[in-house]
């Protein structure tokens, strides 16, 4: 029995309204998780105690690594969903559940109250974010670039813009935390005050995306019995391809996430100088990810990829270098901005070039899980993987090896995507 999408009188979207819509919830989504890559060390602390505080920070990166691991489930369960009932409906269900999951989060008691009970409850908090959050990317990215088509490098690229601007409001809070309150006054409750604050933001985001239209051409187009069957036997190709645009961005995006940790952990400098640097990676990419997506129209989405590729995989290593064995506020920050600034200039052109591999019938479906398989595999447990990687090799270099690895992955995914859209 084919699935019925209510017809509706075609209605002119506003760009601004529109954009916040879809934004919103991506902001909500990164925010909750940068703030707890961010606060790993103190959520360590209250809900996985050790002896060993190694231990205790691998146990917390663990639980971050493996609540990504639904997310492709998510991205089956609630792309499907979006393409077969609408982008709407799937954008409803994503920012509640991201909602809940918070929630439980931020009221949740520590070992001490609850035992055993508090880290598999925040596991559960951690799988149903993931969830939500399977679903968010690729309904969010079709409902924009199905508005706007025209616009579609620059729409589209306010995606990735909304996650700096969430790495910014959780490095915010960080820095101010960690200036304004002692450490155990962080430790005993100030590193709930972020995800109290990012409760905030879902109940306007349920709200806006209430009055949202879907886009015409998705209402217009006829449906799919089952898009996922149609991935998995004719698109397995857009799959992969789609999976390996977004590897590198990823792995950059948690690499980031990870600075908090690796910079007091490693390098032993301050919490305010860790939060400082990743403050700043935020206002790159929040300011320069549009600005590129703006220029991708001008001068052509490749060729800024091209040259973010290339940059990154030939000075990611010497920036490392230069950190490692020349350790200051300085240095670290020239590293962290870097970074940031060639993820801006490679990620803004991704989503409307993941958009452009799938149809609209499988459009949702497509990003979503090619999407959070890269962000599974490559980003959710990059912290950990960087962790055991310095740990094995005895160097802090260890993070330079994994991106130089990643860029090549996503170097040959984006030949072979320009080959095919011939773009």
């Amino acid at each position: 029995m084919s699935t019925h999408v209510e017809t509706q009188s075609v209605v002119q979207p506003n760009l601004y309204k529109t954009l916040f819509a879809t934004c919103v919830g991506n902001a909500l989504e990164w925010f909750d998780i940068a703030v707890y890559a961010f606060f790993a060390s103190y959520i360590a602390h209250v809900f996985f105690p050790t002896a060993d505080p190694s231990v205790s920070l691998l146990l917390t990166f663990g639980s971050f690594g493996i609540s990504f691991l639904i997310r492709p489930l998510g991205a089956v369960v609630l792309g499907a969903y979006a393409d077969r009932h609408g982008r709407k409906k799937a954008l409803l269900v994503s920012i509640t559940l991201m909602m809940i999951g918070g929630l439980m989060i931020a009221v949740m008691p520590g070992y001490e109250t609850l035992g055993v009970a508090a880290p598999l409850l925040i596991l559960l908090a951690r799988l149903i974010q993931g969830f939500s959050a399977g679903g968010e990317f690729g309904s969010s990215t079709a409902f924009l670039v199905e508005h706007f088509p025209q616009r579609r490098a620059f729409i589209a690229s306010w995606q990735f813009a909304t996650q700096g601007a969430s790495t910014l409001m959780a490095a915010a809070f960080g820095l101010g935390l960690t200036t304004w309150l002692t450490e155990t006054q962080i430790q005993d409750w100030g590193w709930r005050i972020p995800f109290f604050f990012g409760l905030l933001i879902g109940p306007v985001g349920l709200y806006i995306r209430r009055h949202v239209h879907e886009p015409a051409s998705f209402v217009a187009q006829k449906k799919v019995e089952s898009p996922l069957k149609m991935l998995g036997g004719q698109q397995k190709t857009l799959l992969l391809l789609a999976m390996g645009l977004m590897v590198i961005s990823t792995g950059v995006n948690y690499m980031l996430n990870y600075v908090p940790t690796y910079a007091t952990k490693n390098l032993h400098l301050s919490g305010s100088v860790a939060f400082g640097a990743t403050l700043l990676a935020g206002v790159i990419l929040t300011v320069v990810t549009p600005l590129m997506g703006l220029w991708a129209e001008k001068v052509g989405r490749v060729r800024i990829m091209w040259w973010a590729l290339g940059l990154l995989g030939v000075t990611i290593w010497p920036a490392f270098m230069l950190v490692v064995n020349h350790t200051s506020p300085t240095t670290l920050m020239l590293l962290v901005g870097w970074m940031a600034l060639l993820k801006s200039a490679y990620f803004a052109a991704v989503p409307s070039m993941m958009a452009d591999l799938f149809p609209v019938q499988t459009r949702a479906s497509g990003m979503a899980i090619a999407y959070n398989l890269a962000v599974t595999i490559f980003g959710g447990f990059a912290p950990l993987i960087c962790t055991l990687l310095i740990s094995l090799t005895g160097t802090a270099l260890a993070p330079s090896y994994y991106l130089v690895a990643l860029a090549l992955i996503s170097a040959v995914a984006l030949f072979n995507s320009q080959r095919r859209t011939g773009r």
